[in-house]
């Protein structure tokens, strides 16, 4: 993916077409979580060891050090619920397109959730935020989950194909999705997604080489990227971590060569 859009190469590496993007917009869901207890403690291991873009609430943004790497994008995420509610499925917009450019950001983010009695809701929202990126130019990622109370498995292949192509036609530049478990299984939702995807990094694992294995396989299956978050920020080393994944992403290293990277 080569693209011409200077924001979105504010995202995507334009060498490699791949990009690794930290979320930190955890607060609004669960609070200050550990590992995002100060912002500003959490942000400067990830800024130093600099990651294409991270992700933000209007808010945090004004949390970002003064001297935040150039290399380092900025994804405003618009939309937001908590697990206070019954209606945690729900993801609802809380800042807006023109909020972005405002503030300087390069790029958004909303969240879908598919398969519960909101997602018509989130659509519309979905595919409006689609239409104002368009319009201005900002590039556009979806967060495109399968999460509600009939789904029994929201990593299945043929689900997670879905709701990925899903984004991609409502005009999403990126698509963030689960991983599937399997580069095999993985691959099939890579190759019906019509736009660069990268793998969600899901709760926190307890072992840092099941992080890089999942990294690896999702890369092999095709993958443009990851999008991870708590097994980022709640690594005791977070910039030795991070680069650690940067390696794997945008220069195909073995878990042998990475495991011994600083």
């Amino acid at each position: 993916m080569h693209s011409t859009n200077p924001r979105l190469r504010h995202i995507l590496d334009p060498a490699t077409g791949r990009t690794v993007i930290v979320p930190l917009d955890h607060g609004v869901t669960v609070g200050p979580v550990k590992g995002l207890v100060s912002m500003k403690e959490a942000l400067n291991p990830i800024v130093q060891a600099r990651p294409n873009a991270v992700i933000l609430h209007s808010g945090m943004l004004r949390e970002l050090p003064w001297d935040l790497p150039s290399e380092v994008g900025i994804i405003l995420h618009l939309s937001g619920g908590t697990n206070l509610s019954s209606s945690g499925l729900r993801k609802v917009l809380v800042a807006g397109v023109e909020d972005a450019l405002s503030l300087g950001a390069d790029a958004v983010s909303i969240h879908v959730n598919l398969g519960n009695r909101y997602e018509a809701d989130m659509l519309a929202d979905a595919g409006a935020v689609a239409s104002k990126c368009r319009t201005y130019g900002l590039p556009l990622l979806i967060m495109a989950y399968v999460r509600g109370e009939e789904i029994e498995d929201e990593f299945d292949p043929g689900l997670v194909a879905h709701a990925a192509r899903l984004a991609s036609e409502l005009g999403a530049d990126i698509v963030k999705v689960p991983y599937t478990g399997s580069v095999e299984s993985f691959r099939t939702v890579v190759q019906g997604c019509c736009a660069p995807l990268v793998i969600a990094g899901g709760p926190k694992m307890d072992r840092e080489e099941d992080v890089i294995r999942c990294v690896q396989d999702a890369m092999s299956a095709g993958a443009a990227g990851i999008s991870i978050g708590r097994n980022v920020f709640q690594h005791p080393n977070p910039r030795m971590f991070l680069r650690r994944l940067k390696n794997i992403v945008h220069t195909n290293r073995s878990l042998a060569h990475v495991s011994h990277a600083a």
